[in-house]
């Protein structure tokens, strides 16, 4: 048994090393370089430099928003003491079509700019060296991320002035950024598509641009959940303006303010020309660091991390979730188990530990290279995945409903399998204890311990090999306890002897596990429409009727007893075809909450000057809502912050939301919860994720109270 369960684990980490290695090198599809436009560098002169990418035939890289899946890329800056750089601006991207998807990216070549500023004073004799690393998903129809250290000397000259070749290198990329809008846009609803409006009257022939002429448009909208990017985009031109007709994402949404973006005009006979509508988000400036960070920046100290700590603070977050109430009703189960294997022998008994931890590591490692390979394509996943799958919650909701009903005597599994001989029923523990690790596993991941967000972000940003070892010794963590107890079974003698009271604790403990079937299903609630809802519901139905089928089959006769079993397969193989039509039942219609968090609106807020609370949670992450519970929805809290006029906002990832996945793997996270306070810094602080009431008001004092908000607190005039 050992034996195999070793060739088992061996052959899962061959096979997902393989599927996340890339089949070809990045520095082969993309040729990286950093270019500066003058020839020296002036003290207190700010100057240009270009990142500049030139990508193998077929080949492509993406835009600030990606479209439907990718990865834009990222630069981040290493340079000298007292030089500063500035956002990038990017060059207008083209529609890439990837079967049924739209992506927006480039193809060929294409230089990212930036401003760089130096320092009021220079030494003349210290020539100035700039670097960045440039990480980047290039594409075609696989996806291969790929990374490059790009730097660049230059002479401290006063006068110094741009080459020829330099200058048209980067005029040619400053006429690939969009133009300054010279006219407004109307944003207004039709139906359930937005129509963005440009009236005649406001175009300006001196402008160069006839709206009667124009006779295509390609809309690019900064936001990445705005609109149905792969939908087709009408056009119509008549006496009053252009009018461009885009699909919403999602119709059930607030109207929004307004839509800002790239929009792209093509003129008969011309050329297209770009404008920027809106008021394009503008991030805080890039601060230059002395050396590349080892993970996106996440506070606390994450940015530091390396391999070995990295892997012990998995190993105490794997510990810490045996104590979550997702792996504790599944674990006391297990401990139960031993109880009732307490007459067998010493080995016997470690054996039991051995197959539940080989079920914990091999599941663990299982996802972590499912994640690992899925990322590498270019999709936007993170930690618990899986749960933004209605199937995936609906069948876990399914199998906890058959143990919990195992557990209430409805009918008992193992009866079912006596007659198969006396060898195979002894040898069924060891199997059953590889199983219960494997569901431990399964059922921890909406839970997110303390020290395990930190690991499982570095892990993911690392090679496979490193990300496969900080998942392995979180599977570890999770299963230490059990192993520690089984390992030593002198200590199973402190607990009581078996006897009546073990059936009594089997059937007390199958209501924890009813109370989680109801969470999950209250999860699927939040995913699928009425339509779906009922058909998961009546999978619960089908899952009892099945659990009845075969405990009558296997007290019935032969013959009459082989029928009630067949008939409890085929009842839950309709549970399985009820599972997939839960997938395509579409999401209930609900208007966002007030304070939903978009890239957009963090970005208008912060523009404005407003201090900003980011909470990212999903509805099956049982950690978050906890926190809000006791930490976020207070009196105190949310005085504190009407007090000092911070902004609340919530991002639900209940299903994939590529715009709040991009936030949490910028700062160095695979999962929620992430809470971030931005308070006027360049980067937010983030809080730790088990929240108390005192740690989020200790958070909250470094927001200066605004004194009209206070005095409102004060007389309680102020609307919650």
């Amino acid at each position: 048994m050992i034996r195999s369960i070793a060739l088992a684990l061996l052959t899962l980490l061959g096979v997902v090393s393989a599927s996340a290695q890339p089949g070809k090198a990045p520095g082969d599809l993309v040729r990286a370089s950093l270019l500066a436009e003058p020839s020296g560098v002036a003290a207190g002169k700010p100057f240009t430099v270009g990142v500049r990418m030139a990508m193998k035939p077929g080949w492509h890289v993406y835009w600030r928003n990606p479209g439907d899946s990718g990865l834009p890329p990222e630069v981040t800056w290493k340079l000298p003491a007292g030089f500063s750089a500035g956002p990038l601006q990017w060059p207008v991207p083209e529609r890439i079509p990837v079967a049924h998807l739209m992506n927006f990216g480039y193809e060929g070549e294409t230089v990212l700019l930036a401003t760089v500023t130096p320092p009021p004073s220079l030494d003349p004799a210290e020539p100035v060296r700039l670097a960045a690393k440039l990480d980047y998903l290039v594409c075609e129809r696989e996806c291969v991320p790929g990374s490059a250290e790009l730097s660049l000397t230059l002479p401290v000259a006063p006068a110094a002035a741009a080459t020829q070749e330099s200058r048209a290198l980067f005029d040619a990329a400053r006429a690939r950024l969009p133009e300054a809008a010279p006219w407004p846009a109307r944003l207004s609803r039709e139906g359930d598509r937005l129509l963005l409006t440009l009236d005649a009257k406001d175009f300006d022939p001196a402008k160069g641009l006839d709206p009667a002429k124009v006779r295509s448009a390609a809309f690019f909208p900064y936001s990445e959940t705005a609109i149905e990017n792969a939908a087709p985009q009408d056009l119509t031109v008549d006496g009053s303006g252009l009018h461009l007709r885009l699909t919403r994402a999602t119709p059930s949404d607030p109207m929004p303010r307004e839509l800002p973006g790239v929009l792209t005009l093509a003129e008969s006979g011309e050329g297209p020309r770009s404008f920027a509508i809106g008021s394009e988000p503008a991030p805080p400036p890039a601060a230059a660091v002395a050396a590349a960070p080892t993970m996106p920046a996440g506070g606390g100290g994450e940015e530091r991390l390396t391999l070995w700590l990295a892997a012990g603070l998995a190993f105490a977050g794997g510990l810490v979730l045996n104590l979550m109430p997702c792996v504790f009703p599944v674990l006391s189960i297990k401990v139960m188990s031993l109880v009732r294997h307490s007459g067998e022998s010493a080995q016997r008994i470690r054996l039991h530990g051995i197959a539940y931890t080989a079920g914990v590591v091999a599941t663990f490692l299982a996802l972590a290279g499912l994640l690992i390979a899925l990322k590498s394509g270019g999709a936007g996943i993170g930690w618990g995945f899986q749960l933004q799958s209605p199937v995936v919650v609906a069948g876990l909701a399914y199998l906890l409903l058959a143990m919990g009903l195992s557990l209430s005597g409805v009918y008992e599994i193992g009866a079912g399998i006596s007659g198969l001989g006396d060898g195979l029923a002894r040898r069924s523990g060891l199997p059953g204890s590889f199983f219960t690790g494997a569901l431990a596993t399964v059922v921890a991941t909406p839970c997110t311990a303390p020290f395990m967000g930190a690991a499982v972000g570095f892990a993911l940003t690392q090679s496979s090999a490193a990300a496969l070892l900080v998942f392995a010794c979180l599977g570890l963590g999770l299963a230490a306890p059990f192993l520690l107890l089984a390992a030593f079974p002198a200590a199973l003698r402190l607990l009581p002897r078996p006897g009546p009271w073990m059936l009594v604790l089997k059937q007390a403990l199958a209501f924890p596990i009813y109370a989680t079937v109801a969470w999950l299903i209250w999860v699927l609630a939040q995913q699928v429409g009425p339509d779906g809802l009922f058909a998961a519901l009546l999978g619960l139905v089908l899952v009892g009727l099945a659990a009845w089928l075969w405990d009558r089959g296997s007290r019935a006769g032969p013959a009459l007893g082989k029928l009630l079993r067949s008939a409890a397969g085929v009842v839950l193989a309709a549970v399985g075809a009820l599972a997939i039509t839960v997938e395509g039942a579409p999401a209930p219609a609900r208007a966002a909450a007030a304070g939903a968090y978009t890239q957009a609106e963090l970005e208008q807020a912060l523009a404005a000057g407003k201090p900003v609370f980011v909470n990212l949670t999903a509805a099956w992450c049982i950690t978050c809502k906890v926190n809000e519970r006791v930490a976020l929805d207070t009196d105190a809290v949310r005085a504190a912050m009407r007090e000092r006029g911070i902004t609340y906002l919530k991002g639900d990832w209940t299903s994939r939301n590529p715009e709040i996945t991009r936030l949490l793997e910028r700062h160095g996270r695979s999962g929620v919860p992430l809470y971030l306070l931005y308070a006027g810094g360049a980067e937010p602080a983030v809080l730790p994720q088990i929240l108390t009431e005192g740690t989020v008001l200790a958070a909250l004092e470094s927001v200066p109270a605004s004194p009209s908000n206070r005095s409102a607190a004060l007389s309680g005039r102020q609307e919650p």
